[in-house]
């Protein structure tokens, strides 16, 4: 059983950074793909970014050269870094890991305002 904890969100200006962190409970190892959604007010939770366990990357087209994704096997940890935060980018962020199972975080909410 894998738990999957993010942290890191807040309230940020437009034009700032964030960077999430996903903490997972056992060895993400066993994840062989980790993934970060975000659901924004009144929305469905959509896809915005991926990273296999050999490393590859890849990124919904909103946040493509603004986001990167990472992980830490050692650290048992995945990151996302945002940077040039816009309005449209508020919404909770959420975890997801996939192995033998399907794993969610609880998230962690991102608001970008003035």
């Amino acid at each position: 059983q894998v738990q999957l904890v993010e942290s890191g969100g807040g309230l940020v200006q437009p034009g700032g950074s964030l960077r999430l962190s996903c903490a997972a409970s056992g060895t993400i190892r066993s994840l062989n793909v980790m993934a970060w959604y975000r659901q924004a007010p009144g929305k469905q939770r959509v896809w915005v970014a991926t990273i296999t366990d050999s490393g590859s990357t890849a990124y919904t087209d909103p946040v493509k050269g603004r986001f990167t994704i990472s992980r830490d096997s050692a650290e048992n940890t995945v990151y996302l870094q945002m940077n040039s935060l816009t309005f449209e980018d508020t919404a909770v962020y959420y975890c997801k890991g996939v192995g033998a199972g399907l794993y969610w975080g609880q998230g962690t909410q991102v608001t970008v305002s003035s």
